[in-house]
């Protein structure tokens, strides 16, 4: 699984980062990179909560972030 993180600069000078495949997955931060790391966490425990529900395949999977 790859999850694409969009990011972009407020008006008042936070950065927002969202993970495009887990919908409602964004995070603020202060620069850039407090934004993409936060929303990572946050992508990661949305992940290992549905795998601990069963909404996920249990299967060995490769997880991967990309910043663009």
């Amino acid at each position: 699984m790859e999850f694409k993180i969009e990011y972009e600069q407020e008006e008042d000078g936070r950065w927002l980062a969202e993970v495009l495949n887990l919908p409602g997955v964004l995070a603020y931060g202060r620069t850039q990179k407090e934004a993409i790391a936060k929303v990572q966490a946050l992508g990661l425990r949305v992940l290992a909560d549905r795998l601990e529900h069963s909404e996920e395949p249990a299967a060995f999977m490769r997880i991967a972030f990309a910043a663009v």
